[in-house]
């Protein structure tokens, strides 16, 4: 099943989407947002699912087409976004450009951050920046979506709390972290506003790629229209989007809604390119003794999919244009 957002109000309004993207019919009789969904989910799922299959069979005659142009983020605003680093060749890479060593707790601890959930971006709304020496940066993730999941929640639990999954694209201001990590509190004026697929969608769509907590399949990456990447989500996570929620409801529960990211998809084949700019200006760092690949700057676009093995879209793209306000 695929949910989106169509833009209305401050938390959109819920969409049924046709597998392939081409077809969409609001639900209000079943729940007027996402997060309405989410909230009753076990009693509502039942009847979205048979939206879903009178949708896909081409039995409902008021369906609308379906523009990722109308679409709000799927949430587009929640109660929770937690974003992890599950990758640990992004991080070694970032370490070893810093001529640090990697502490032991980094392989069994996962790195986790809190980021701003008010104002969550859709697919085509653009990247907006007040300052291109602030270092703006492409994130290309997988993120999930998740019910109710009570405190002590283990990994093994936790695969029953996710709902759905989507692309996030987890903008970061590279210039600005720098300072912020050194005063020991954490992100925030790094990190704006981040963007999510046109789609959100179940795991059973995902069939045998969607297995132990991981999407296995290339996360897609262009940069003004040139390939920049398309590592592999599963291959190299070592903490599964399982082991991130669980490691969040140590001390905690999460509510219904709850958006956690995978961190920046990273595999140690360069030959499968890249999903942020800031590792290849790392790798560059390494080894030439400084980056050379520039941030984007104002006019740029970056685009972010991810491919069945057909070779259809699943979640829809994301596409932005990076603008400079003041």
């Amino acid at each position: 099943m695929k949910l989106a957002s169509l833009k209305h109000g401050r938390d959109g309004r819920l969409v049924v989407v046709s597998r392939d993207l081409s077809r969409c019919i609001a639900v209000p009789q079943i729940a007027a947002t996402l997060q309405a969904a989410l909230d009753d989910w076990a009693n509502v799922v039942i009847h979205l699912r048979d939206i879903s299959d009178a949708l896909n069979a081409g039995q409902l005659a008021d369906a609308l087409p379906f523009d990722p142009a109308d679409c709000a983020a799927p949430l587009p605003r929640a109660y929770q976004w937690v974003d992890g680093s599950a990758y640990l060749n992004h991080v070694e890479l970032v370490r070893k450009a810093r001529n640090a060593e990697m502490p032991p707790s980094f392989y069994t601890d996962p790195l986790m951050y809190q980021g701003g959930s008010d104002d969550l971006q859709g697919a085509r709304d653009p990247i907006t920046i007040r300052d291109e020496a602030w270092g703006t940066d492409l994130e290309a993730e997988v993120a999930v979506i998740t019910d109710d999941v009570p405190i002590g929640t283990t990994a093994a639990e936790a695969h029953k709390h996710i709902r759905l999954l989507m692309l996030v694209n987890d903008v970061s201001l590279r210039g600005l972290i720098p300072n912020e990590l050194a005063k020991g509190f954490g992100f925030v004026l790094s990190k704006p506003a981040s963007a999510f697929s046109p789609v959100a969608v179940t795991p059973d769509e995902l069939e045998g790629d969607w297995r132990e907590g991981k999407l296995h399949l290339p996360l897609r990456t262009w940069i003004n229209g040139e390939w920049f990447g398309e590592p592999n989500a599963g291959e190299e996570m070592t903490f599964s989007h399982a082991d991130l929620i669980a490691h969040l409801a140590t001390t905690r529960k999460l509510g219904a809604g709850s958006i956690v990211g995978s961190g920046t998809i990273s595999n140690k084949d360069r030959k499968r390119g890249f999903c942020c700019i800031a590792e290849v200006r790392m790798i560059e760092t390494i080894e030439q003794g400084k980056p050379a690949t520039p941030f984007l700057k104002h006019g740029d676009t970056v685009k972010i999919d991810m491919w069945d093995q057909a070779g259809r879209s699943i979640f829809g793209s994301i596409e932005q244009t990076v603008q400079l306000v003041k």
